[in-house]
């Protein structure tokens, strides 16, 4: 049964990323399985507990890329291979980011989930942050609440970003994760110090083998 759930999961995922949210029903997953409506249902009774199980798929994958940053020493370069892996999973699950108001609007136990899990990434990032000015990366903040806002670009960024490149009429691809990736990374810059500035170079020097 499990390994049934993960085949309609899987296959719903493609068709939302594929044609949207509007266009895609649990007869249209079921068709594309080549399995009965009935049979589907029996695993998942709504569309809308293929999107709950889809949401939490997601954010669990995240959750175990968040934890990486307390598994090395060097914070700075696995806040990068970190920011790298979510938008790459963000790019894996992008209809939730093209349809993500709408999703929100509609159900309640994601919009609830989404609205702690913001305050737990803020947290989780003021930490990051505290670390790298511990750690002589960053500044101290100039006022207050100062990273509470960059946190608040970084997340903005993050999640809006595919909807952007689609009103853009720009191409949803890898090279469009790899240069929003890049504009997300750059927002640290002006935080940084003298030897935060050189380690972001020689990341970016590392990631372009120059």
């Amino acid at each position: 049964m499990a390994k049934t759930k993960e085949i309609i999961l899987d296959t719903a995922l493609r068709l939302f990323n594929d044609r949207g949210l509007s266009k895609v029903t649990l007869r249209t997953i079921a068709n594309e399985m080549g399995i009965s409506q009935g049979n589907l249902n029996y695993h998942y009774k709504k569309r809308e507990d293929i999107i709950e199980s889809l949401y939490f798929r997601l954010v669990g994958n995240i959750d175990d890329m968040m934890s990486q940053i307390n598994q090395d020493l060097d914070l700075f370069s696995v806040m990068f291979l970190v920011s790298e892996k979510m938008m790459s999973s963000f790019f894996d699950y992008r209809f939730f980011l093209t349809d993500f108001v709408q999703i929100i609007r509609e159900n309640e136990v994601i919009r609830n989930h989404y609205s702690a899990l913001v305050i737990q990434r803020e947290r989780q990032f003021i930490g990051i942050f505290n670390t790298l000015i511990a750690q002589g990366y960053m500044r101290e903040e100039i006022f207050e609440g100062e990273y509470k806002n960059l946190f608040m670009r970084f997340q903005i960024l993050g999640s809006f970003w595919i909807p952007s490149t689609v009103i853009l009429s720009e191409e949803l691809n890898k090279a469009a994760v790899n240069r929003y990736c890049n504009l997300l990374n750059e927002m640290i810059i002006p935080y940084l110090t003298v030897r935060g500035q050189k380690a972001y170079q020689d990341h970016e020097k590392i990631k372009f083998n120059v």
